[in-house]
């Protein structure tokens, strides 16, 4: 069965598509801007391209803004900081965990504690292993103010690469709406 689409029915579908990044831009697993693209793609494909590419290209210069911005926030947060490579990393595995109620310490916190807890726990038990080896050797108690005070700045970094993403994810929605009455 064939169900034809109207235009308006497109531009409804881009839309609800494109709203699906302001979730992901709070919780960092899910997937957020990249939902802006595909929203300028349904679009592309109920008016063509000559139509649509203007949103298009809109949606894709704000999701490359956001991964920028993300690269921006955990690198400058751990540069300044002279934090080990796998401090990111250490976040990244405890955002998972956190996220997923998988910390035995955040067993009451949900998604959003632990997406704010887990990165710091995990950034701290990384970067506390990485300084306390050669050629740091730092001792337990420098090592673990280092690893929480890098842990910090992590989430930090999350938090203002997450508000950055929501603004992002706005004005894309925003500029497709506007754009797309012209």
């Amino acid at each position: 069965m064939n169900i034809p689409w109207s235009a308006d029915g497109l531009w409804w579908l881009a839309l609800l598509v494109q709203l699906l990044a302001i979730p992901g831009t709070l919780l960092p697993l899910l997937p957020g801007l990249i939902w802006l693209p595909v929203g300028g793609l349904v679009w592309i494909a109920a008016v063509g391209w000559q139509q649509a590419w203007l949103e298009f290209a809109v949606a894709l210069v704000l999701f490359g803004l956001g991964l920028v911005s993300d690269l921006l926030a955990l690198g400058l947060a751990s540069m300044r900081l002279k934090a080990s490579r796998w401090s990111a990393a250490g976040a990244g595995v405890g955002l998972v965990l956190g996220v997923f109620g998988l910390l035995p310490a955040l067993p009451f916190g949900g998604p959003l504690l632990g997406a704010l807890f887990g990165p710091w726990l995990g950034a701290l038990v990384v970067e506390t292993w990485v300084t306390k080896k050669p050629p740091r050797n730092l001792g337990w108690l420098e090592a673990l103010r280092q690893g929480s005070v890098v842990g910090l700045a992590v989430v930090a970094g999350l938090l203002v690469s997450r508000l950055a993403q929501l603004f992002l994810a706005l004005l894309g929605i925003a500029a497709f709406i506007g754009l797309s009455f012209r």
